[in-house]
């Protein structure tokens, strides 16, 4: 079974990259759960508000990708650490020496200094 790739930031607005790597991961055939508190559905995907409600409905998450802002970033890492995922990936503009800091202290595996759709091949 593929990894679910939660997607805090995803967007409906096309010109975000939260619209934009959910797209590629989504082209990509992987599975993908964007995470939103102001949205129902992107790309014909169910959203949820946070990771904790994607939790509660019984969603597997393996890696959740950022494309927040730092703030936003570190109060999301909480909820990760919380609910025990191991796996992050911090897109351009989402990370800092805090949220890596936060990581490594709390042995959650962090991507960082990449771009997740340049990794995957799938740049639009």
């Amino acid at each position: 079974m593929k990894e679910i790739y939660a997607v805090v930031g995803a967007s409906n607005n096309k010109e975000k990259y939260g619209y934009k790597v959910t797209l590629s991961l989504k082209e990509l055939d992987e599975n993908v759960l964007p995470i939103n508190p102001h949205e129902k559905e992107i790309l014909g995907l169910e959203v949820f508000s946070s990771l904790q409600d994607a939790s509660e409905s019984g969603k597997k998450i393996g890696i959740v990708v950022f494309v927040v802002p730092r703030a936003v970033t570190r109060q999301v890492l909480e909820e990760v650490k919380s609910l025990g995922i191991k796996h992050v990936w911090l897109q351009p503009g989402s990370e800092s020496e805090d949220a890596i800091s936060f990581c490594r202290k709390n042995g959650i595996d962090c991507v960082f200094n990449r771009c997740i759709m340049v990794e995957k091949g799938n740049v639009k």
